[in-house]
């Protein structure tokens, strides 16, 4: 045999092989890529549920509260609140002890316009938490408050909505769980 032979032999099956790789490529190639996108999209969709089931929240309750939260805040008391004929300074701090039940007690020290008002006064109330983590209580005094409840209980946001006359909202955080 003759190189020149050989050498077409050799392209001969270098050229067979080259089609037979081209027709299998054109043939696996979609179900390759459909195979990736359905592992791409399957490991996304799972990183999702996985993430939404990490908190496993299923609601608030009344024992999501329970234990001592707590919290101080500063703002303005306006006309008639309290008393004061203008808008005037005002701050507030002190905890909550929520037993779990719907009831509690407030302890707290109050300064209106740099004067001490209430100092360490305490109050029991009753609250409610509704399912969605949203809740309410109601002070003695006529004070109506909201409470927006973080699922795991740890902290809650709250604004008075009746009759302060004032915002001084507040950010509760729990620092013990008796």
């Amino acid at each position: 045999m003759q190189l020149h032979d050989r050498t077409n032999a050799q392209n001969t099956r270098l050229y067979t092989a080259q089609r037979h790789l081209r027709r299998f490529l054109r043939r696996t190639a979609p179900v390759v890529l459909g195979a990736g996108l359905v592992a791409v999209v399957g490991l996304s969709l799972s990183g999702t549920l996985t993430a939404s089931n990490d908190d496993d929240h299923r609601g608030c309750t009344l024992a999501t509260l329970k234990g001592r939260y707590l919290f101080a805040s500063q703002g303005t008391l306006l006309p008639p609140a309290f008393s004061v004929t203008q808008p005037t300074p005002a701050a507030h701090a002190g905890f909550h002890l929520f037993n779990g039940d719907g009831t509690a007690t407030e302890i707290v020290t109050f300064n209106i316009g740099g004067v001490t008002a209430l100092d360490n006064v305490v109050i029991p109330f009753q609250y409610t938490v509704n399912a969605d983590c949203t809740g309410s209580y109601s002070l003695p005094s006529g004070v109506s408050v909201d409470l927006f409840i973080a699922p795991d209980g740890e902290e809650f946001a709250s604004i008075p909505t009746a009759p302060l006359g004032g915002v001084l909202t507040t950010i509760d955080r729990r620092v013990s769980r008796k």
